[in-house]
Order: structure tokens, then sequence, then C-alpha cells
């Protein structure tokens, strides 16, 4: 597995990249925002690792502009910045998962593998419920004829949903699954980006797909 770990702070930037090669994953790294997006668009990654302060280029901007030109490798966003907005932010810029620093290297390390395990089930048939038609490989998805245009996270969130239709998930599940961990004030953010999917998924038709289940979750069924 390549990784591309893209980090200003020289001696972050090298404790990542030996925890990870004793991991034995291949690591590329760079240090700034500009040499990390030219790596990332004309590498072969499975993985991107990205600071959201960076010189020359920031973390959002380089990912807004890989997933502009197509590219969909997970990347796993550092960040000293805890609150709401700037996690919502680096989510509807692309970014798979988010990371506060400072943390655990064995954190760290769980993410990452949480991330390329979503990769490798990405690589499957189209899933289908009602009108909506989702593909895990180009990671597309329509309602009836019309393309709906999804942040990443959306489309995890969706997916999972679709994945596991006419079943209550809780929170918790959703955060352990399209997160891949727990975290207690994240169902703040789960609600935030079930608002934004139903906005895009159900506003401008009759027949109403997301539910809420009060006390209990959000169900994906018809009627």
């Amino acid at each position: 597995m390549n990784i591309l770990v893209v980090e200003d702070e020289k001696k972050v930037a090298s404790f990542i990249k030996r925890g990870l090669e004793d991991d034995n994953y291949k690591v590329a790294v760079a240090y700034d925002g500009l040499d990390g997006f030219r790596q990332a668009r004309d590498g072969d990654y499975n993985l991107v690792i990205m600071d959201m302060m960076l010189p020359k280029k920031d973390g959002m901007a380089v990912v807004r502009e890989l997933r502009e030109a197509g590219n969909r490798v997970p990347v796993l966003m550092l960040t000293a910045r805890d609150n709401m907005e700037d996690i919502v932010s680096g989510l509807d810029a692309g970014s798979d998962d988010y990371l506060t620093k400072p943390f655990a290297f064995a954190e760290l390390l769980a993410r990452v593998r949480a991330l390329l395990r979503r990769g490798e089930q990405d690589r499957g048939a189209e899933i289908r419920f009602a009108d909506l038609r989702l593909d895990p490989v180009s990671h597309k998805v329509w309602r009836g004829v019309k393309e709906i245009d999804l942040t990443s996270k959306e489309y995890g969130l969706l997916e999972y949903l679709m994945r596991n239709p006419n079943t209550v998930l809780s929170r918790a599940m959703i955060a352990e699954h399209v997160w891949d961990y727990a975290f207690d004030s994240f169902t703040n953010i789960i609600d935030v980006y079930v608002n934004y999917l139903r906005k895009k998924i159900d506003k401008d038709y009759s027949g109403k797909l997301i539910h809420t289940v009060r006390g209990q979750g959000y169900i994906l069924r018809e009627g």
C-alpha cells in the first residue's frame, strides 16, 4: 500500500513516515500543499494523509482540487482545530476523515486501516434502492435520471444507508461505519450531514426516502 503524507512540520512528517513504514506501508512525503497536490494527482497512492494548514496551498484547497479533477483517493485530514465548523469544512472539501493534533500514532494507524478497507469495499456492483442508484466505483449517485452531486462524506453516509435499507441506524452505528469510530460529540455532525443529504436526495421529490426514527436514529425506506 502506498501512502502520501503532506505535512509541513518535518518532525511530525518524519514521525508519521517512520511509524507507517514500520507497519510495512510505502510512504512518500511532501512538505507543502503545491507539491502535495502534484504528487497526489500524478502518483498512484492508496491514501493521502494531509495537514489542513500548509504553505503554498492549504489542505482543503488541495483536496477540493483533487476531487474536482476526479481523483477519489481517500484523504485523512490532520488539523489542530477541533471546532465543528472547521471539521465540517474539511469534510465538505472532500476529505474522508479527520484527526485532531496532537494524536497517538495508534489512533492514526486505526484510521489509516479503516480508510484503506473502505477503499477496497468501493470496488463493487451498483447499489439500487427505489429510484436511487449509487456506483461504488465512480462514486456517482442518481435519483431517477438526475445525477446528484455529493461531497465525500455525504456519499459515505448515503452508501451506508443504501447498504442497510429498511433498517434503523443509530447515530453510534453511523459514526462507527461512516466515520470509522465512535465519538459522542460527533452526533451533532451526523445530524448536520443527514440534513445536507436530505436536501439533495429528498427535497425536490414527493417520495421521501430518508426518515428520522425519534430516539433511535435514521432509516432509508419508501413512504
